[in-house]
C-alpha cells in the first residue's frame, strides 16, 4: 500500500526571553506562550540589566519587554539590544500608550508595541508578524501615533518633511503654531480665509500630522518657534 510521504521536519521553536518586574504577568505570560506551537521560553528577567544579560548569552529570536522596569529601563534595554544585535527582535509589552513611549520605542528599533490589556490572541499574531519581518503595534494605538512616527522615519531620508513645504506653507505652518487664527493668518498674509484653510490642510497632509496641537509640537521640535512661544 502506497502511503503519501509526509514532511516530518520540525521548525525550530522561536525562542523568547520575557522581561517584567512582575512575576505574576510573567508566569501568566509562560504559561500563555508555552500553550502555543513553536514557541520556547528560553529566559526570564525582571529589570533591564537582566534582559540584556540574558540576551548576551542566549541570543534569542525575540524579547518580550515591559518599560516600566527597575535599574534599567525598557526602552534603555531596547536599545542596547538593538545597538549589539543581542537578539533578532524586540516587542515592547506596556500598559503606557501615548505617542511618546510608542515612538521612542519603535525610533530605538522595536518591531512591536503591544498593550497589556490587549487580548491573549493578540501576542501570538504579533509574534507571528515580527518573525515575518513586520511590524505590529496594538490597534488602540491611535492613527496619529502611527503617522508621527512615518513621519519621524521621512526625516532620516534624503528629503525631510519640512523641505518639502513650500515657503508660503512654512510661513503659516510658523503663524498656526505661534497661536494665530485662521482669519488673523489671511489678514496677516493679505490672502482670503479659504486660502489659509487650504495651506493648513496641505501642511497637515506633508507632515503626516491629523491636528493643530500636532502642529505646534513639531514647530517647537524643528525650532520653527522657540519652546514656550
Amino acid at each position: 500500500m502506497n502511503t503519501a510521504t509526509q514532511d516530518t521536519t520540525a521548525r525550530p521553536a522561536i525562542r523568547i526571553v520575557l522581561a517584567d518586574d512582575h512575576q505574576l504577568l510573567r508566569a501568566g505570560l509562560r504559561l500563555l506562550l508555552t500553550g502555543l506551537p513553536d514557541i520556547e521560553i528560553v529566559g526570564e528577567a525582571s529589570d533591564g540589566l537582566e534582559a540584556l544579560a540574558l540576551c548576551e548569552t542566549l541570543r534569542p529570536d525575540i524579547v518580550l519587554m515591559d518599560i516600566a522596569m527597575p535599574r534599567m529601563n525598557g526602552l534603555d534595554a531596547l536599545e542596547a539590544i538593538r545597538q549589539r544585535e543581542l537578539a533578532q527582535h524586540v516587542i515592547i509589552l506596556s500598559m503606557l500608550a501615548s505617542e511618546e513611549h510608542v515612538l521612542r520605542a519603535l525610533s530605538l528599533g522595536a518591531a512591536g508595541y503591544v498593550l497589556k490589556d490587549a487580548a491573549p490572541a493578540e501576542l501570538e499574531l504579533a509574534i507571528s508578524a515580527v518573525m515575518r519581518g513586520e511590524n505590529w503595534l496594538s490597534p488602540p494605538v491611535s492613527r496619529q501615533v502611527v503617522d508621527a512616527y512615518l513621519a519621524r522615519i521621512s526625516e532620516t531620508t534624503k528629503v525631510a518633511p519640512l523641505n518639502l513645504l513650500t515657503p508660503r506653507q512654512q510661513e503659516v505652518l510658523r503663524l498656526i503654531a505661534e497661536g494665530k487664527s485662521t482669519k488673523e493668518i489671511a489678514f496677516a498674509l493679505e490672502l482670503s480665509i479659504k486660502t489659509i484653510e487650504t495651506y493648513r490642510t496641505q501642511v497637515m497632509e506633508k507632515l503626516g500630522l491629523q491636528d493643530i496641537p500636532g502642529l505646534v509640537r513639531y514647530a517647537i521640535r524643528h525650532g520653527i518657534i522657540p519652546l514656550g512661544e
